[in-house]
């Protein structure tokens, strides 16, 4: 790429992967009002069907709009303002997810901090305590409902404990391999990030299992009032952005070894590490918050 061209602001030729991408999103949202819906009456339907094809159709966005990115990048079409860009966008990506997550957060300190109490009747509201649920004793976690349902609270050790230690390896191990990729030792790149995947993958697979105890064992379901529900909001939220952080690392591991990558054009790298990173702090706040205290 000549100076001329690499002075200015690349813009890239027209795509077909934002509308298929919105048209994918559009069949997600339809197809899962239609799984609640149909799971909430009892009655078959297509909702099922609608959210899987939004499902593929969002893989094959994924997968072409990676493709053309990163032909674009290994062609040397990029420059210097576009990174500085790509680094803007994803610093205010992971900026609305810290939003998204405290919001979620805030709903957990509202529920166990206000909710609670003046549903105990703290604050001199035993009139509500008296009319609204006789019987409301204001602890957390909340493991009985109106209805008179009792469930297990989940404990801090054992699983949880274990997806913490997993999670906070991962990020050490992801770290040496930026490390590696910095110092141009392939070897260690790919080994750690390869060991990063591993780790993230256990992390899902020992969630899962840690679901169904919940379900089979505990009598901890989506049912189980409002502790039930935060939890698996929280966790289960935490859970969808460790598989998209997986993916991402995925890619990252098979572009590593096409041979992708230097010290001096690396962003790509750098951003799933952002993002494994992040998702690993939040993790700690979520195994604090929800877990422990």
């Amino acid at each position: 790429m000549s100076q001329q061209h690499a002075d200015k602001y690349y813009v890239p030729a027209q795509s077909p992967w934002p509308i298929v991408g919105a048209v994918a999103l559009f069949l997600i949202a339809v197809g899962a009002g239609n799984v609640v819906m149909q799971h909430h009456k009892g009655t078959d339907g297509y909702g099922g069907l609608i959210l899987s094809l939004g499902m593929i159709t969002l893989m094959v966005m994924l997968i072409g709009w990676f493709r053309d990115q990163i032909n674009e990048s290994m062609a040397g079409m990029h420059n210097a303002q576009l990174g500085q860009s790509y680094r803007q966008g994803m610093s205010w990506f992971i900026f609305s997810e810290v939003m998204f997550f405290a919001a979620f957060f805030g709903a957990l300190f509202y529920t166990r901090m206000i909710s609670v109490p003046w549903l105990g009747g703290a604050s001199n509201n035993a009139m509500t305590n008296e009319v609204l649920w006789p019987t409301f004793e204001a602890m957390w976690p909340l493991t009985q409902t109106p209805s008179g349902l009792v469930t297990e609270a989940m404990g801090w050790n054992g699983l949880p404990l274990i997806n913490t230690v997993i999670l906070l390896i991962s990020s050490v191990t992801l770290h040496f391999a930026h490390v590696g990729l910095e110092e141009q030792k392939r070897g260690q790149l790919m080994w750690l990030l390869g060991l990063t995947i591993l780790l993230g993958i256990s992390f899902l697979g020992l969630q899962v299992e840690e679901y169904v105890h919940a379900y089979t064992e505990m009598g901890l379901t989506l049912q189980s009032g409002v502790y039930g529900n935060t939890f698996f909001m929280l966790t289960g939220f935490h859970g969808l952005h460790v598989t998209l952080g997986t993916i991402l690392l995925i890619v990252m591991f098979c572009r590593v070894l096409a041979g992708h990558f230097t010290p001096k054009n690396q962003f790509a790298f750098m951003a799933a590490s952002w993002y494994w990173h992040f998702v690993d702090v939040v993790w700690v706040m979520l195994f604090i918050f929800v877990y422990v205290l």
